[in-house]
């Protein structure tokens, strides 16, 4: 059963003046495809949500974060911003709860990361046009400023690199990553990544997209080196 938008509204003290806007942002594309309707689904709001998102996280970031250079204010703003980072907010509010499916859709779309973020932008997207960008940024300002405060930039290590220099510090040649496993249907997929030298495993990760994986895999192999 979708719940009735308006109480999501409520939790972010919006009236709203055009109703459609939000019921627009929270329409998957299958949806859309059952009506046999053009441009009734999310996917134009997303890419107006995108461009409000990021712009506020980055004026954010600058202000909040005034010790950080413009590096690190990338860094930081890409990482929130990301599918992760905005999936994992989809699941704070509980937007999946509002998302219209068409009957094509099978599968769990609170697990869905790739919809979630799409979502959330269309909502901020919808948010936007139906109230301007005063109300829109002090709903941002709530959703992330805590975040942005509180944001270890120190945690963003790139394990591969980092992985690739201790090795070549002892050998000349380079690790290698192999795909072990990839599961799940389209819209959710998991893979698993084992990193290898010299035939030996170093590590093992598993992620929402190959490069997490990687990561991960890499991140397993330097505490294994290290012992931890």
């Amino acid at each position: 059963m979708i719940k009735d938008l308006r109480e999501l509204l409520v939790k972010f003290n919006v009236e709203p003046k055009h109703i459609a806007l939000y019921e627009q942002a929270f329409t998957h594309p299958s949806y859309n495809a059952d009506a046999n309707t053009k441009h009734k689904d999310y996917e134009r709001l997303e890419f107006l949500g995108d461009s409000v998102i990021s712009l506020c996280v980055a004026e954010m970031a600058y202000v909040s974060r005034s010790e950080l250079n413009q590096g690190n204010l990338t860094k930081l703003r890409a990482a929130l911003v990301s599918t992760q980072g905005l999936a994992s907010l989809s699941r704070k509010y509980s937007l999946y709860e509002y998302i219209r499916l068409g009957n094509s859709f099978t599968g769990d779309v609170s697990k869905a990361n790739h919809i979630l973020e799409n979502v959330f932008e269309a909502f901020i997207g919808a948010l936007y046009l139906d109230q301007g960008f005063k109300v829109t940024k002090a709903v941002l300002v709530e959703m992330f400023l805590d975040s942005i405060k509180k944001f270890d930039i120190e945690g963003l290590t790139d394990y591969k690199s980092k992985l690739q220099e201790e090795i070549q510090a002892e050998h000349r040649e380079s690790v290698v990553y192999q795909l072990i496993s990839e599961t799940g249907p389209a819209h959710d997929k998991r893979f698993k990544v084992k990193v290898t030298f010299d035939g030996i495993e170093l590590g093992v990760g598993e992620g929402s997209t190959k490069k997490e994986a990687e990561q991960l895999a890499a991140k397993a192999a330097l505490e294994k080196k290290a012992g931890k």
